[in-house]
């Protein structure tokens, strides 16, 4: 009897994975519980429905999102054909028509004849078959329940409490320096220091920057292990100064002395590539987090791989739980794809569908499952969601400092990702071969 492949979820990744199984001849049943049971912010019953920007972002290989998504179309990506055939106007941005997007997809999913659709809400992992689950940031309560007792709860997570990444390579660290609190860990941590004026006038700022309004269903994060910086820095003006930027323990060796308040900032990676500002988990709106958090000494200059949110987002704990093909590590016949993952951002949820599909295909066929080089941006993701800190885990969108670097000094930041790119597609052309 052949075996059947369950996917779970009818939002990008979910669409995905059915796609590329059924493409390959396998017989998918995909669970998607609207109509029947909707969620806060789905609006249709359609598959793959937009609840947020209409925008897939840029387009050219040389932004993080260009060259993803030119991986996913070399891959096949139902996403990426969908948003090509109902694309509207937006400069250097892949956007589309929401309404036609979803619908060209959920009729070709729907015509698929190895496809089945069932419209029921799942609340535990089917115990025959393979299964991925694709259940996105919004997965149902009944389902989280189950999740949370199969995978462990101190595994599972409701809410993002996101801290900005910057690129390390332009941080000036002339203004910084590198020590743990009371000379403890080692150097983990960059530490840049504030005089008093230069914290109250990075307060003054941060007071008036403009903030994303949470949605209804969200309000429940405030709480306090992910309380929005600017939200404690309301408290009052000494508030951040037993909070985040607490200078006890911290001596500046230019001064000798304990700064007025310090930015800590961790390596996100283990090349160093990346920094993430500790404990500056924001809902500033990402203008405002540019204009403010390059008021820190050492970052006036900084480039922002990620910006800071606060939103609710259903994720499991990747590091720990999976390994690089998306498979559960406790049961390699349940594999996870989607914002689920620890991904962010439409293309990346689709792209980890993509692998997903591909791999639950090779099961049930025998074979081992695979995943792309970490020279190509899907590849890079996979490596980071499942290789990152467990400790410290939180979502990352794609972005060019979770490649590897060039093996030759490359001068200037466009010819970089140039190199980076074409590496990228020529690998990535390699490793389909290889299949």
């Amino acid at each position: 009897m052949e075996k059947v492949i369950n996917v779970i979820g009818g939002g990008l990744a979910g669409v995905e994975a059915a796609y590329r199984a059924a493409e390959e001849g396998k017989k998918v049943v995909l669970f998607e519980m609207r109509p029947r049971k909707s969620t806060p912010a789905h609006k249709t019953d359609k598959l793959a429905e937009l609840v947020c920007s209409n925008t897939l972002g840029g387009i050219d290989i040389t932004t993080p999102r260009g060259l993803l998504k030119a991986e996913m179309e070399k891959i096949g990506s139902l996403i990426i054909e969908a948003a090509k055939k109902t694309s509207v106007p937006a400069g250097g941005a892949l956007a589309v028509d929401r309404e036609k997007f979803s619908e060209y997809i959920t009729e070709k999913i729907e015509k698929n004849p190895n496809i089945e659709v069932i419209r029921e809400e799942i609340t535990e992992i089917p115990k025959e078959g393979v299964t991925v689950v694709a259940t996105g940031p919004l997965t149902s309560d009944k389902f989280s329940e189950f999740l949370r007792n199969y995978l462990g709860e101190e595994e599972f997570h409701f809410y993002d409490a996101i801290s900005p990444i910057v690129y390390a390579d332009t941080i000036d660290y002339s203004k910084c320096f590198w020590g743990s609190r009371y000379g403890k860990g080692g150097d983990d941590y960059l530490n840049c220091p504030m005089t008093k004026e230069e914290y109250e006038r990075f307060y003054r700022a941060l007071m008036e920057a403009e903030k994303v309004p949470l949605k209804d269903f969200e309000k429940a994060c405030y709480f306090e292990g992910c309380m929005p910086i600017e939200e404690m820095a309301e408290r009052g003006e000494k508030t951040l100064l037993f909070g985040p930027l607490k200078p006890v323990g911290l001596i500046d060796p230019r001064t000798g002395k304990q700064p007025y308040a310090v930015v800590q900032l961790r390596k996100e990676n283990r090349e160093g590539t990346l920094l993430n500002l500790v404990g500056f988990q924001t809902k500033l709106k990402y203008p405002e987090q540019k204009r403010v958090f390059r008021l820190i000494p050492g970052l006036e200059n900084a480039e922002f791989a990620r910006y800071g949110s606060i939103h609710r987002n259903t994720f499991i704990n990747s590091p720990k739980l999976l390994m690089r093909t998306l498979q559960l590590k406790k049961n390699p016949n349940v594999l996870f794809a989607g914002q689920i993952t620890g991904v962010e951002g439409y293309p990346e949820s689709a792209a980890t569908g993509i692998v997903a599909g591909i791999n639950a295909s090779r099961l049930v066929e025998g074979k081992d499952a695979v995943y792309p080089p970490e020279t190509t941006m899907i590849g890079a993701l996979l490596k980071y969601i499942t290789s990152a800190d467990p400790k410290h885990f939180q979502p990352m969108n794609a972005n060019f400092g979770l490649l590897p670097p060039p093996d030759r000094k490359i001068r200037g930041k466009l010819n970089r990702r140039k190199y980076l790119a074409k590496r990228a597609l020529e690998d990535l052309e390699k490793w389909l071969g290889s299949l």
